[in-house]
């Protein structure tokens, strides 16, 4: 019979994800509810079938990724970087990271706020998720109209082109500026001189072994005095031992050791 541990390992070895980095009571209890809905009556019931069926595959993959954004989330968040942190790091060329950037509406809205700043020809913004299907909707750029509802206005007439009452698309620059690329947080090597990285509202499913590796390795991936920007749940608990000082809620900078 295969428990959660088994069919845990079933799925490191059949997809590459390492299910058992994330939160274990929090995935035990969003798969029980998957395998529930389709009225399965195990775990192996379930991995046999997905192992099979590619629909099955590719809701389970979507389910347990996670895929949850929206365009200026937390606007209060994005004024203070506005305002208080771009000024600071705004330079001649400048190198952006969006990690876990889902449907693509984090890297498409910092793109849209960097046009106050700097031409986006010397901006660099990467943006990655490990779910290939949702990457390949963000290069679209194709959104409801529910879901530009918190756009502010200025954006949305210069940004967006309205195809229908039920859907708009994202201008032909924006979509430009930003590099998708699909990546896994836990096993793929981090993009490299980093000034402003942004990973909201995805480190807190990762269990603390996962997140101890993945903040040692944003720190390699940032440039000197980079900037990291969380998530709203995210605060990092003793970020000076991960090389990381507060600058403002939800915003740490990298420190360089002296000597």
């Amino acid at each position: 019979m295969v428990g959660y541990e088994d069919f845990v390992k079933k799925i490191h070895k059949l997809t590459g994800i390492d299910l058992s980095l994330y939160k274990e009571k929090q995935m035990k209890r969003r798969l029980e509810s998957l395998i529930t809905s389709h009225k399965f009556s195990s775990y192996e019931e379930y991995f046999n079938e997905l192992s099979v069926n590619k629909t099955l595959y590719e809701e389970f993959l979507n389910y347990i990724t996670i895929n949850v954004t929206e365009f200026f989330r937390n606007p209060s968040q994005w004024e203070i970087l506005e305002k208080d942190l771009l000024p600071d790091i705004i330079k001649k060329s400048l190198r952006v990271w969006s990690a876990a950037c889902s449907t693509g509406e984090e890297p498409y809205s910092v793109a849209m706020l960097l046009t106050k700043f700097i031409d986006l020809k010397d901006v660099t913004i990467i943006a990655t998720d490990i779910d290939g299907r949702v990457l390949e909707k963000a290069k679209k750029g194709i959104y409801s109209a529910e879901s530009v509802k918190k756009v502010p206005q200025e954006y949305l007439k210069k940004f967006f082109r309205k195809i229908d009452d039920k859907s708009y698309q994202i201008s032909e620059d924006i979509r430009k500026s930003v590099q998708f690329e699909k990546h896994d947080l836990l096993n793929d090597e981090y993009p490299k001189n980093i000034d402003l990285l942004i990973c909201r509202n995805v480190l807190i499913y990762f269990n603390d072994t996962a997140k101890d590796k993945i903040y040692k390795k944003f720190y390699e991936s940032l440039n000197d005095n980079g900037i990291f920007f969380v998530g709203s749940t995210e605060q990092i608990i003793l970020p000076y031992r991960y090389n990381f000082e507060p600058i403002k809620t939800f915003f740490y900078k990298k420190i360089i050791p002296q000597g």
